[in-house]
């Protein structure tokens, strides 16, 4: 049986939601054995933010996430590149510890920052496995961060992310453009729902438009700000606020006065049956939540400013150009931006350009790692997307 081993983390949620997603299909579809290696328990003791500040990597991203902080978010890259190279030769060797025990047929990277590390481990460990970097952002934040000189293939969601890794070095037939961010298998398997009758239950009305607010499983303090605003916005629309892990946050957000009917959750993996019943997406431009939008015909509103995220600020020019939200620079204006989409006829037009986006970028990964471990693959889905071998 062919074993693949995904390294991912928890800082976010794209990097395990990817992992999932391509866990769930080999294993239906091809019965490989997929190993989920996380790197954080991997690295624990030698974690480089844990030496500096006393708290593990992805719990500092994601402290970052849940209080809005993320305006020193390149500060702290700097320093966490740096930290990462002091610990080079002892994060190499801890996957080689790794590898010798999984003894994995492929590697596949769904993580940024390491992937000099991982390379080198696998070289000298497991020299057979072909080693595979899949960015889970739109494009690359050089240097340092998804594509390293030491890639060995690289799999990319977007036009630009395909040109850097070859302006990085990459060669462009180890270099795969699949057609968008992975998606789980259960996003194309939903059956169509009375949204009314759906909405009924919620206690959300049958017929009004309906935004979703969503920024990611830690939540945001945004989304305090977002509610407050849309209270005070005359536009006609009711909300659902889906607050991850971040119970406090709901608690602030079911105690504002509500002008119009609002349903708010907390922690769910049920995101795609809360896009199936609404009409447009207010969030962050997170790759894994514009995607997952675009999938459900949602049109996107989100905001760029020293805030956003700086792997993220590609997104905003990604969404402007293929037409398919509004990008704001501040969510103060957010009840304006909703009262222009639900004005003229907006809304329509941006959801016909949404449900023009086709993604099947998870089946057309699971055809390349088998087509770099020699296997026959199933048909179909490399057709639409060009694949190159050596």
């Amino acid at each position: 049986m062919r074993r693949i081993a995904i390294v991912f983390f928890d800082a976010g949620g794209g990097h395990r939601s990817a992992a999932c997603a391509l866990k769930s299909l080999v294993e239906e579809q091809y019965a490989w054995r997929v190993e989920l290696v996380n790197l954080q328990e991997i690295l624990d003791d030698i974690d480089p933010l844990r030496s500096l500040a006393r708290i593990r990597l992805q719990d500092g991203y994601n402290l970052l996430l849940r209080h809005g902080w993320t305006r020193f978010t390149p500060h702290v890259l700097s320093i966490l590149h740096g930290s990462i190279r002091a610990r080079h030769r002892a994060i190499v060797r801890r996957f080689e510890r790794e590898w010798s025990r999984l003894r994995p047929d492929l590697v596949l990277s769904v993580v940024p920052h390491f992937n000099r590390a991982l390379a080198e481990s696998i070289r000298c460990a497991a020299p057979g496995a072909p080693f595979v970097t899949l960015l889970t952002d739109f494009a690359d934040y050089p240097p340092n961060f998804w594509i390293e000189p030491e890639s060995e293939y690289v799999i990319c969601g977007t036009r630009r992310a395909e040109e850097q890794a070859i302006h990085l070095g990459v060669r462009r037939e180890r270099c795969f453009l699949v057609s968008g961010m992975l998606l789980h298998p259960r996003f194309y398997r939903a059956r169509p729902l009375d949204r009314a009758a759906e909405r009924r239950r919620l206690g959300l009305c049958p017929d009004l438009p309906t935004a979703l607010v969503l920024f990611g499983r830690e939540g945001s303090s945004a989304m305090h700000r977002i509610a407050l605003a849309l209270e005070r916005s005359p536009a006609p629309v009711q909300t659902i606020f889906l607050c991850g892990r971040n119970e406090r946050l709901a608690e602030r957000i079911r105690r504002i006065p509500a002008r119009g009917p609002t349903f708010v959750e907390g922690f769910t993996d049920r995101a795609d049956y809360y896009m199936s019943i609404s009409d447009f997406l207010i969030g962050k431009p997170g790759p894994g939540s514009i995607s997952e939008a675009l999938h459900f015909h949602l049109p996107v509103i989100v905001e760029r400013n020293a805030r956003t995220l700086p792997q993220e600020r590609y997104n905003t020019d990604w969404i402007r150009e293929n037409r398919v939200g509004t990008v704001l620079e501040d969510f103060r204006h957010i009840g304006d931006a909703v009262a222009g989409l639900l004005s003229g006829g907006e809304l329509m037009r941006l959801r016909g350009r949404a449900r023009a986006y086709e993604n099947r970028a998870v089946f057309e990964t699971a055809e390349i790692l088998a087509r770099l471990m020699g296997v026959e693959t199933l048909g179909g889905e490399l057709t639409k997307v060009q694949v190159a071998s050596d």
